[in-house]
């Protein structure tokens, strides 16, 4: 027999009314596609949803998917029983949300004006490896945004995989190493070759790009002061929910956590933008 409990807890997590909790027979839903509105669509759980995006975004999790709806960004529609049911156009919606949030990181405020005016990025994205080898040989054209995640650092590339990946001088390594601004990890011991995570890699991709322009290692170190007081600064707002001994408010913090970094990206290429605009009058 099916734990009522268990089923209630279930559902309590997604959302349902106290008052409508199902019991033991319909405590949980299929994880997949079910009959949608009535002319036939259909319409995906939860979870289902949160399956059909991993792919493209690893670090999707129906925690996330939930802030967004509370945020008002998405408003799927609900059974009697008060689950969650996302239409195709739900999806592409929260799609759209996931991609600019990746690829632009723009802040939720942003985004929802983003979609009120129609935006949307239906079009299929290549992946990395497509992206490198398209040939495009225009300024910046190397550095498309990846998904990073701020719980960890992704695969690991030795020094002769960054090299080859993003066309850097393998003395170019060294020197950012130097001055801090990537830091391998030694594999294997003392001696051992050095093995740098995505997000380091793709730092030497753009310092690469950098270089083209002149600008050497030493002139990154303003770079990595205002990264690690601006980390320091966030670090701050959030600590009490990051110290939590709590799993679920740990992950909303860690969540929160990137949504600031978001908002503080923007807001330091908004600054550094009016900057510019000075300069070039």
């Amino acid at each position: 027999m099916a734990d009522p409990t268990r089923a209630q807890r279930t559902a309590a997590r997604d959302g349902a009314p106290e008052s409508e909790i199902p019991g033991p027979p319909a405590g949980e839903l299929p994880a997949g596609p079910l009959e949608g509105p009535p002319h036939g669509a259909k319409s995906l759980t939860i979870g289902a949803v949160c399956k059909a995006l991993s792919q493209e975004f690893p670090d999707i999790s129906i925690s996330k998917i939930r802030y967004l709806e509370d945020q008002k960004l998405l408003t799927p529609r609900r059974t009697p029983g008060g689950y969650r049911l996302y239409s195709s156009s739900d999806v592409s919606r929260l799609r759209t949300i996931l991609r600019l949030q990746r690829d632009e990181f723009l802040p939720l405020r942003v985004i929802r004006q983003e979609l009120a005016a129609g935006r949307t990025t239906d079009e299929e994205v290549p992946a990395p490896a497509a992206v490198a080898g398209t040939g495009d040989a225009r300024p910046g054209a190397a550095l498309r945004r990846l998904t990073f995640s701020i719980r960890a650092g992704g695969a690991l590339y030795s020094l002769e995989d960054v090299v080859e990946e993003t066309g850097a001088d393998p003395r170019l390594v060294s020197e950012l190493e130097d001055y801090g601004i990537v830091k391998g990890e030694p594999r294997g011991g003392a001696g051992a070759p050095k093995y740098y995570d995505e997000t380091e890699r793709e730092i030497v991709r753009a310092v690469t790009e950098l270089s083209r322009y002149g600008v050497a290692g030493r002139n990154l170190r303003v770079f990595r002061t205002s990264a690690e007081r601006e980390a320091a600064l966030l670090q701050q707002i959030l600590a009490p929910a990051l110290r939590s001994r709590n799993p679920e408010r740990r992950k909303e913090a860690v969540e929160a956590l990137e949504n600031l970094a978001a908002v503080a990206s923007h807001l330091k290429h908004l600054l550094l933008v009016r900057d510019l605009r000075r300069i070039a009058k």
